[in-house]
């Protein structure tokens, strides 16, 4: 285990320095939010494969996998009709050009939508950077046979990230992204033959694990098994739908032919990935299952440290650190970006300098990676159960039902109004956190299970979202021609 200590350590201050070399060509907001709308197709796959591929595959993916079976493939099955989808946008998506989703909410739906957009995205993606440092902490913990704590472990996750981010933005993520993204791919693909073989071969799972770990629907799920597993797909894929560091992404592309190439691409290596992670961790499930001492949340880091050459297990550990790192900084990025793009500029200084913004959002980053810090610290502190399973969920649902609606209807739908916008985003917004944070705790005898009366928060959050866009759209003046033409070539 020293060894890969030191190995992974040493590609991590290899990680710094390359940074702080990038970190040199940042001189606009351009270059910190867009890489300076350079990337080509290579680099485009390879970030998109890095941002989405996160310790919510390695580690929310692994322990759904651990305790569901094969129906765990519900949740990353989202993500790939996600990708089918954006492809028929992601040349549109480049051409407006901009730097947030917040611009194309403003375009449509007007300040006051890119305001409440924003915050709503600020909440979901500073859930998802604090479970990025959890992950860190179990990644550290297992690279160490316990000599480094989970506790201590997500605070140097934490560290890591947040400087690696302020120091370069889009720029030096990007750029690492495609030694990472390598890493990742291989990692997991050479891992597969020797955790099955490890594990006891090919039937292993059926002839250990419960019964219900084969079934494409687990009754693990609860009251409502399909309404719970399809709740997983629906979040996944309107997160991927909407999520702005992809937009991000593809805002940096040189050209909207390499952003829709790129898509192509990006859906093979996600599903390869995103598949083989759901193999490891049913495999290592079979091999562990009557060990009482695993969580279920590092299944596939014990993996990588018992079940594989030494080699291929630090391949696999190291790709579970990059995946903690790269996620956590295009996250950590992203609601960065809407601070200034979203509030500062629309609201407070709209002539600000490059020099200021590039400074500022810098500060930013520092402000939303101590928040993220701590909503993981608090529950740590407090001794409170933490899943980095049920963390993913209410993000992926907070952003799914709060952005994604508005903003694809602003791409796709010309009747959305400025007024059915702005609703469906707060009603969205509202309903994930009445039914994630209040019913709980105001009436715990409606609970069954997680879940309210059984119902999973993402399909009262939808409905109410989606109903309103069209209701109160349908119910509004038409939007006027203008508002339309840049988003739609045929507008004239």
């Amino acid at each position: 285990m020293t060894t890969y200590i030191i190995i992974i350590l040493a590609y991590l201050i290899a990680l710094t320095v390359y940074n702080f070399i990038q970190a040199r060509k940042v001189k606009t907001q351009d270059d910190m939010m867009v890489a300076g709308r350079s990337l080509g197709v290579t680099k485009m796959v390879f970030t998109l494969v890095c941002t989405w591929i996160g310790s919510g595959t390695f580690i929310a993916g692994a322990e759904y996998a651990y305790r569901a079976g094969w129906s765990s493939l519900w949740m990353p099955a989202g993500a790939w009709v996600g990708i089918a989808i954006i492809y028929f946008l992601a040349a549109k998506i480049r051409t407006f050009g901009q730097y947030t989703i917040g611009d194309i909410l403003e375009e449509r739906y007007g300040k006051f939508a890119r305001l409440f957009g924003a915050i709503a995205l600020i909440i979901a993606f500073t859930t998802i950077v604090s479970y990025q440092f959890r992950a860190g902490g179990y990644i550290l913990s297992v690279i160490t046979e316990g000599a480094v704590s989970v506790e201590v472990g997500q605070a140097l996750a934490a560290g890591f990230v947040i400087l690696f981010t302020a120091i370069g933005g889009m720029i030096a993520v990007a750029h690492t992204d495609l030694p990472n993204g390598i890493i990742i791919m291989l990692a997991c693909i050479v891992s597969v033959p020797f955790v099955v073989v490890t594990a006891g071969g090919l039937g292993a799972p059926a002839e250990v694990l419960p019964g219900s770990h084969m079934l494409l629907i687990s009754p693990e799920f609860g009251e409502y098994p399909f309404l719970k597993a399809f709740s997983y797909f629906l979040a996944t894929m309107f997160l991927l739908l909407g999520v702005q560091s992809m937009y991000q992404k593809f805002y940096s592309a040189k050209t909207p032919g390499d952003a829709k190439k790129a898509v192509v691409l990006w859906i093979i290596g996600t599903m390869v990935v995103e598949t083989v992670i759901v193999v490891i961790a049913i495999y290592a499930a079979s091999y562990y299952w009557t060990d009482g001492t695993i969580d279920p949340a590092a299944v596939v880091l014990y993996a990588a440290r018992d079940m594989v050459p030494a080699p291929v297990g630090l391949l696999l550990l190291a790709a579970a650190v990059v995946v903690v790192i790269s996620t956590g900084m295009n996250y950590l990025l992203s609601p960065s970006t809407n601070i200034m793009r979203d509030i500062y500029q629309t609201f407070i200084n709209k002539d600000a300098s490059q020099t200021t913004m590039v400074a500022l959002q810098k500060i930013f980053i520092v402000v939303l990676g101590l928040v993220a810090f701590l909503m993981i610290f608090i529950p740590t502190v407090l001794q409170w159960e933490i899943s980095v399973l049920k963390y993913a969920y209410f993000a992926y649902t907070m952003y799914g039902v709060a952005i994604t609606p508005a903003l694809f209807a602003a791409l796709s739908w010309k009747r959305a109004t400025r007024q059915g916008g702005i609703a469906s985003i707060i009603t969205g917004a509202v309903l994930a956190l009445v039914f994630d944070f209040v019913i709980p705790y105001v009436a715990p005898q409606v609970m069954i299970g997680e879940d309210a009366w059984g119902i999973p928060s993402i399909y009262p959050a939808l409905i109410g979202s989606i109903g309103m866009l069209i209701i109160v759209s349908y119910a509004t003046p038409k939007p006027e021609r203008a508002v339309l033409a840049k988003l739609f070539p045929d507008v004239k």
